[in-house]
């Protein structure tokens, strides 16, 4: 039985959204006084900070009306850099801003306007150590360029460099220290999501070297050596099916893996420590985080006893710390400071807002329909089930969901569901075949294992056959429209936000960034694959949809674009089914929390009436 909706002002599902998130903090390396916090603690808005390090005080630099969620800071602490877009589109020119604030100047006012090409890890906009030279892989003009600019004057900039081009996904530059090598990930070689890296000159323009490392294996960027005179970068390899960690200097083709064989599971590294003696090293395994220290002048890995939870942003700081941003499920993100030695918490730099209490995550586990085994996180309320239960997937689809502090899932939790969240074939940190299994062929497994979870939360008492509604975001929606149309009689309503409909639609009307990301994805564009782009796509399975359908969609998206929505809108109600579509003046996700207050609330007036 439905508990009755809380939907005054009070409600304390309302007072975790407008509790203050603390996306991120970066602390300048060469100059440890300054540092950037990204926060909407102010109008509910994403925005970049100016942090004392040594007070902690934070003063505002952006006012974006669409939020600034993606900023690169000078490792000297002078500038930051950003992409600014119009209305949250994504598609603009990089600019910067003083430290202390001020008019934003256009570094590429020659260009056209372009999409920065980044992934999860890096952001697709990278500086030197030495503060000289800003590196960026941006696509336009169909086509994917790494660029160098010097930016050592502070009146003026070097004109742009173009140092490489190629139609194929190319994403996560980095630079060295003296900013004379450029790396970036390329796919030219491959056409999937699996990268190569390529280095240049960057004042001569001259291709030092390629490293490859077999036909299946893929190689990710994540820093370059914070030592002047050292090209070296620090990558990863998944040859051996999972992801481990290398060092490659491009002027000598030197390769040098870390010896990790003893340690299970993906291990992702987050920094190099600014005497470059040591690594900052994370493991996953069922989607849980273990930190460890690699001390490269050793050969030794030592774990860390840091506090259980989530940890992103993290980064080598002053006096042998850690800073990173934390969470867990009960409690909110904050800006935290790790011993180095032990990973103990010696102090919280920058505390969360005070939340009303939510429940727990619990990780479980369930087999597929074919026997994979699948890793979720399940919330429930208080009480003896079964309930009326929410089954979220995740956006990406090359993330993870870890245990968070997420306002959606409490709200649900308030008023008597059960959510739970899988982390479903094509998720990473499982290991290279549980990633790669979805390739060619979105939308297939994928759904697999929704069925497969729907079915393990009945089985075990929890979720009531008949009121499991469906929800995601992104890549999530479009799971989301694909389960409703595969598998009509299993969900009672879904409710997806910007969201895939059509797979040729979007990508007809895509950025040049995001073109390149489909056809890696699928192996080949529309005109190679329109078969399989067709069978990947909702509007496919239109006609077989039972359940209603809620969508949330940004006018300005230009990854899931509002006109694929439409399309899908139209042939909903040609065939007589229930659809709400509700629009938003933004790009792909939401301005202000206030906006996702408010989705949240239709969220639950629609599945009320649902199953009322």
């Amino acid at each position: 039985m439905l508990k009755k909706p809380l939907l005054d002002a009070a409600a304390p599902w309302r007072q975790r959204f407008h509790a203050a998130v603390l996306f991120g903090a970066h602390v300048a390396r060469e100059n440890v006084a300054r540092g950037i916090v990204i926060t909407n603690k102010v109008k509910h808005i994403f925005q970049i900070f100016a942090w004392d390090v040594a007070t902690n005080e934070l003063t505002q630099l952006t006012h974006r009306p669409a939020g600034l969620f993606q900023v690169v800071l000078s490792t000297d602490g002078k500038y930051l850099y950003y992409l600014d877009d119009q209305a949250g589109n994504e598609t603009g020119h990089v600019v910067r801003i003083p430290y202390e604030g001020g008019d934003p100047v256009d570094l590429t006012p020659d260009l056209p306007p372009y999409v920065v090409s980044q992934e999860s890890d890096l952001y697709g906009l990278t500086i030197s150590g030495s503060s000289g030279v800003l590196g960026g892989v941006v696509a336009h003009s169909n086509a994917f360029h790494l660029y160098c600019i010097d930016v050592r004057n502070e009146t003026t900039t070097g004109e742009p460099r173009l140092l490489y081009s190629n139609s194929r996904l190319a994403i996560s530059p980095v630079l060295s220290y003296d900013g004379d090598v450029a790396v970036l990930a390329v796919t030219e070689h491959t056409g999937k999501l699996q990268y190569t890296l390529k280095a240049f000159d960057v004042s001569s323009g001259e291709c030092l070297g390629e490293l490859e490392d077999g036909a299946d294996a893929s190689l990710d960027l994540f820093a370059a050596s914070p030592l002047a005179g050292d090209v070296r970068v620090l990558a990863t390899s998944d040859r051996s099916g999972h992801m481990r960690p290398l060092l490659w200097n491009p002027r000598t083709g030197e390769r040098h893996q870390l010896l990790l064989d003893d340690v299970e599971g993906d291990i992702k590294p987050l920094d190099w420590s600014a005497d470059g003696k040591r690594l900052l090293l994370c493991q996953f395994k069922s989607a849980v985080q273990h930190l460890y220290i690699y001390d490269l002048e050793g050969g030794e890995m030592r774990a860390l006893q840091h506090p259980s939870g989530t940890y992103t942003k993290m980064q080598f700081g002053p006096d042998d710390s850690i800073i990173a941003t934390w969470q867990n499920a009960t409690q909110a993100t904050s800006i935290v400071e790790l011993d180095g030695e032990t990973g103990n918490l010696r102090r919280t730099l920058i505390p969360s807002d005070a939340v009303p209490a939510g429940r727990p995550w619990r990780s479980f586990t369930f087999p597929s329909t074919d026997g994979q085994e699948i890793q979720g996180w399940l919330c429930v309320p208080e009480g003896e089930g079964p309930f009326p239960t929410i089954l979220e997937t995740h956006g990406g689809p090359q993330t993870v969901t870890v245990e968070r502090f997420d306002a959606v899932c409490q709200a649900w939790v308030d008023h008597g569901f059960a959510f739970a969240s899988i982390n479903y074939r094509g998720s990473t940190t499982f290991g290279k075949q549980f990633a790669e299994q979805i390739w060619g062929n979105p939308g297939d497994l994928e759904v697999e294992d929704m069925v497969a979870a729907r079915q393990w939360l009945v089985d075990q008492g929890i979720a009531l056959p008949d009121q499991v509604l469906l929800t995601g975001r992104s890549y999530g929606g479009y799971l989301t429209l694909m389960a409703l149309g595969k598998y009509p009689a299993l969900w009672a309503a879904g409710m997806g936000g910007i969201a895939v409909t059509d797979r040729l639609l979007q990508y007809e009307y895509s950025s040049d960034k995001h073109k390149g990301f489909i056809a890696s994805l699928f192996g080949g564009t529309p005109d190679e694959k329109l078969e399989q782009y067709r069978k990947s796509s909702p509007s496919t399975y239109a006609s077989r949809v039972t359940a209603p359908v809620q969508l949330f969609q940004g006018r300005n998206d230009t990854r899931c674009p509002a006109r694929q929505i439409e399309v899908y809108e139209e042939m909903l109600r040609a065939r007589g089914k229930q659809i709400e579509v509700i629009w938003f003046d933004s790009g792909h996700g939401f301005t202000s929390a206030d906006d996702r207050v408010t989705s949240q609330e239709r969220m639950l007036r629609f599945a009320y009436k649902i199953l009322d």
